[in-house]
């Protein structure tokens, strides 16, 4: 493993000839693109939610509970915290996780761009109280990417597509600035969606070319199956970080933590050993 000359990731060398070649044979994220979808049960889940809001003095809701657990998937499973840049792989430094967040549930209200880097040593509900603050302060006053890209909107078009292809290259290169970065999901480990909350199910959501976001995750509604609650869960990956044996059993981590809540009150980046599937 060498150094790279990127701040934000180490690149790496993977040992299976086959993921070397991929970027030659998919040099595009969108071109390598996988799809999967799961159901889980999260009847456990929302009862520990039901049970910690009894003695918190914030409202935790399942959502939040699920960025907790993404987090400890992703600790546990290093291998979705990978992305591809110009055909080297690289390792990020730092396991983070993004979602939009809605000032109010209406086509018109303004979506703030919530990217937030994880503490390996912080428990769950800890994690849920600084999401909620942030959350609370973005909504007051906006973050670093949300403002940036107001400003951009009053550039001249002409100068935007020149300025496209400069911070293409300088995302390529790994040099673009914090403040174009540190709150945007495109740099994010996981994106996630919760469709839930507007009564729409998971569907598959593509990447980005831009940035070196490689997992997108969307949640869908609640509902009941078989007197059990039940939540669909898609998941659209860059197929050159893993293969899909991997990525499928990373799902079935999601599911083994939510029916196993101790787990929850252990520290996010406590890994979990190898489970059986």
């Amino acid at each position: 493993m060498r150094i790279s000359g990127r701040k934000d990731a180490t690149r790496i060398y993977p040992e299976d000839p086959v993921h070397i070649l991929m970027p030659y044979m998919m040099p595009r994220r969108h071109e390598a693109e996988v799809y999967l979808n799961q159901e889980i049960d999260i009847t456990e889940l929302l009862r520990w939610v039901d049970e910690k809001n009894k003695n918190l003095e914030y409202k935790l809701t399942f959502f939040h509970a699920m960025v907790a657990i993404t987090a400890k998937t992703v600790y546990s499973r290093p291998l979705l915290n990978r992305f591809v840049k110009g055909k080297n792989f690289y390792q990020r430094n730092d396991v983070s996780i993004s979602f939009v967040a809605k000032d109010k549930f209406s086509d018109d209200a303004e979506e703030r761009l919530m990217v937030f880097t994880m503490d390996e040593n912080e428990l769950p509900v800890d994690l849920i109280k600084r999401i909620l603050e942030d959350i609370h302060n973005a909504k007051n006053s906006g973050n670093a990417s949300s403002n940036t890209y107001k400003k951009l909107t009053k550039v001249p078009s002409f100068i935007l597509s020149i300025a496209k292809v400069l911070v293409m290259w300088l995302d390529k290169k790994g040099w673009l600035p914090d403040f174009l970065t540190e709150d945007d999901f495109n740099f994010s480990t996981v994106l996630l969606s919760n469709l839930g909350s507007i009564k729409c199910d998971a569907v598959y959501h593509h990447l980005n070319e831009y940035g070196t976001n490689s997992v997108v995750i969307t949640i869908g509604t609640i509902h009941k199956k078989d007197g059990r609650d039940v939540v669909n869960i898609g998941a659209t990956v860059d197929e050159r970080i893993a293969d899909g044996f991997y990525f499928a059993k990373s799902l079935k981590y999601v599911q083994h933590i939510a029916s196993h809540l101790e787990l929850l009150d252990e520290e996010v980046g406590k890994v979990i050993e190898n489970i059986e599937l």
